[in-house]
């Protein structure tokens, strides 16, 4: 256990000292004189001598003050030093943590256009679905969806979870040319699903009246971990996965992947949102990333307004 004197102490000692004036001290730690007098004396007793010799104008220091203000002052340059560092770095590094999903399908894609607006700021972007405790210095922005409504958060909902279903354009055209027609929702009870056993499939069979649809929920089928990769497992035409259309747009474009039902959404009331602790809202990295990214998905929507006009290969 350290046996030290109170720190309030010790610091209007060196501020007095250093500056030889009480008044001086008092002005640098924002007290009054009479609060670093008080201070100083309750050091003095504490120690049993003196430790200036009070002139007018002037705080001069006995033997005893001479010898403990070098080490004091050091003590608290390597403080000043440490604190300084940590602020540094704070400063120049964002660390943003979301999803594998929301990281690889959207973010990921993005992020170097904040980077070179901003390139006094490093970014590392981290990803993860589980729960990050932002309060502890993990990183200073989640996105991350669900529902809202975290306690003592800033909250900024960037834009609503919906999904349907998708496909590879092969996938598309095999299944069309075993029916001999245009896929309908009632199909897809027969055809194979990625992560048949997702509750999301429940709803979107139940939305749209597919009565064999829990029956194709217990077929056997490959069954992943997130959106991100059962998306790449509908490129690769191993069946339909359902995933939210704003994500996957580029792909939408490229002929990657196929919507066949474009007006056939599904939401569970679950959004997207930028999250971080309400104290750390003007801080500057922050203020400048929550700028960036509203700007980027404002017109990101403003391009969608769910156009998905060519979701379908011509026919």
């Amino acid at each position: 256990m350290r046996r030290l004197p109170p720190l309030a102490a010790v610091r209007a000692f060196e501020a007095a000292a250093r500056t030889e004036n009480f008044t001086a001290a008092a002005a640098e730690l924002g007290m009054t004189q009479a609060a670093v007098s008080y201070q100083v004396k309750s050091l003095e007793e504490r120690l049993g001598a003196p430790l200036f010799v009070r002139e007018k104008g002037r705080a001069k220091l006995t033997p005893l003050g001479s010898r403990l203000l070098p080490a004091l002052t050091g003590a608290f340059d390597a403080i000043e030093a440490a604190f300084a560092s940590h602020r540094q770095e704070d400063e120049t590094l964002l660390t943003v943590t979301t999803t594998h999903t929301f990281a690889n399908t959207w973010l990921a894609w993005r992020l170097g256009g904040f980077q070179m607006e901003h390139p006094d700021l490093a970014v590392r972007m981290t990803t993860s679905n589980e729960v990050v405790d932002l309060r502890s210095g993990e990183a200073d922005i989640a996105l991350r969806a669900g529902r809202g409504g975290w306690e003592g958060m800033e909250e900024h909902e960037l834009f609503a979870s919906t999904f349907t279903p998708m496909a590879g354009p092969q996938c598309i055209a095999q299944a069309e040319r075993k029916l001999g027609r245009p896929l309908e929702p009632g199909d897809l009870a027969s055809e194979t699903l990625i992560s048949p056993g997702d509750e999301w499939w429940e709803q979107w069979f139940a939305d749209n009246g597919v009565v064999a649809g829990e029956q194709a929920m217990r077929r056997p089928g490959v069954r992943l971990d997130n959106q991100a990769n059962e998306g790449h497992a509908a490129m690769a035409g191993q069946g339909f996965a359902l995933l939210t259309p704003l994500l996957w747009k580029g792909d939408v474009a490229a002929g990657r992947l196929v919507i066949p039902f474009p007006d056939r959404l599904s939401a569970r009331g679950w959004a997207y949102w930028m999250v971080y602790p309400k104290e750390r809202r003007m801080i500057p990295k922050v203020k400048r990333f929550r700028e960036w990214l509203l700007a980027e998905m404002a017109a990101a929507l403003a391009t969608d307004s769910l156009d998905l006009e060519g979701a379908r290969p011509p026919a």
